[in-house]
């Protein structure tokens, strides 16, 4: 189907969309299950709004199938962080959170002003190391356990385990500047 979207077959995107749309759904419900009650944004929405962005307006080409899913993984990301954005932005909701009994999903949320800084930091990782910066995409927004992402991206585990163990580090230090410094200054010194 890719290929046929690559030939310029103008059905073949409904057919892909169709084809893994449930997968999309489950990604997408994967990702909800993380933003924090009172969330206006459902499964469904997301998925077909990342479907539009992606597809909306121009032919879009796709490689292969990992690129295809870090794509939508990404523009799920976007829509996500724009919406925190938003609720940042009008301060609305008061203490009032909504809350959808369908597939819950037991997950720390992720506070919007963290989501943010997660954002910016993953698009500054993604400038020095794109590889680390798909790994954390394909592993925490959209999902897929290391194994899975080692499969899409077609590199050894231990490949995308390093990639995993370096980009965690380098988020965690990009988001929180100060605590390697504080760590290292409560430390005694060494005998």
């Amino acid at each position: 189907m890719l290929q046929g979207m690559r030939d310029g077959d103008q059905g073949a995107a409904g057919e892909l969309l169709s084809h893994v749309y449930r997968e999309l759904r489950s990604i997408a419900a994967r990702m909800m299950a993380g933003e924090p009650a009172g969330h206006t944004l459902q499964p469904t929405a997301l998925v077909h709004e990342a479907w539009l962005r992606l597809m909306g307006g121009e032919s879009q080409q796709f490689p292969d199938r990992a690129y295809f899913f870090a794509a939508l993984g990404c523009a799920m990301r976007r829509i996500l962080v724009e919406s925190a954005r938003r609720k940042n932005r009008l301060k609305r909701g008061g203490d009032l959170h909504r809350v959808e009994l369908e597939q819950v999903e037991l997950a720390a949320p992720i506070p919007d002003d963290e989501l943010l800084a997660l954002d910016e930091a993953l698009t500054r990782l993604g400038q020095t190391d794109p590889r680390a910066a798909e790994v954390v995409n394909l592993c925490f927004f959209v999902g897929l356990t290391q194994e899975q992402a080692a499969r899409e991206l077609e590199v050894s585990i231990s490949t995308v385990e390093r990639k995993w163990a370096y980009a965690r580090a380098w988020l965690y230090r990009e988001i929180h500047p100060g605590a390697q410094e504080a760590h290292r200054t409560a430390l005694p010194p060494a005998p």
